[in-house]
């Protein structure tokens, strides 16, 4: 046995309401990783419908790591909601055209909006209900996100972050255990490793995980 197929939609066959993410993304700009699974109160395809002003020409990516779990509700504001706010108007008259685009003044609209690049979730992040996540944000491996948690910066690996603006409460573990976490990398290892130490990876004792072969 090496654990669930990471290409199922379905990995728990009677909840139709939970599914591996990967295997539910339509959209070229959102990348997701094996496993991370995605539960939505009513039905999954919200998922993409929270993904928020979310336009092509932006340019701009969410990617989403291996083995997160995301709660109902979880929210991205991508770079398509920014305006300017030096000039008189933060309105964005150039997108419109018909004689408008003349306020690009010859710049593409990547440089002419503000765009604050990619948002980045790591591996085994968990995020919880209805939690929103600010358009360039990264947020680093093993952190957990709060339930209703606004996150306008970044979260270190293995933080916790709660509130509005979202704020580390504590870290998951002393800052010796992150960083051998961080070289370790469970998150790559193949299933059927995973799957021999899943009593490792369900304990604290990083030691032994070093160890495990």
């Amino acid at each position: 046995m090496t654990g669930p197929d990471p290409a199922t939609l379905y990995p728990l066959p009677h909840h139709r309401r939970l599914v591996f993410l990967r295997n539910f993304i339509t959209r070229p700009n959102i990348e997701v990783g094996d496993y991370t699974y995605y539960d939505d109160f009513d039905d999954p395809a919200n998922f993409e419908r929270n993904v928020l002003y979310y336009f092509d020409f932006t340019g701009d990516r969410l990617i989403i790591g291996r083995f997160c779990a995301l709660a109902s509700g979880v929210k991205f504001i991508m770079n398509g909601g920014n305006h300017e706010t030096a000039p008189v108007s933060t309105f964005p008259f150039a997108i419109f055209g018909h004689g408008w685009e003349a306020a690009m003044n010859g710049q593409s609209v990547a440089v002419k909006y503000p765009s604050k690049g990619d948002t980045v979730v790591g591996h085994d992040v968990w995020i919880g209900h209805e939690a929103t996540i600010i358009s360039g944000i990264e947020i680093g491996n093993g952190a957990v996100v709060a339930s209703k948690a606004v996150v306008t910066r970044a979260v270190p690996a293995y933080a916790i972050v709660a509130g509005n603006p979202a704020q580390v409460i504590r870290y998951r573990f002393d800052e010796d255990t992150i960083a051998r976490l961080q070289k370790l990398a469970w998150w790559h290892w193949p299933a059927e490793k995973i799957t021999r130490h899943l009593a490792l990876l369900n304990a604290a004792d990083v030691e032994a995980l070093e160890r495990a072969e």
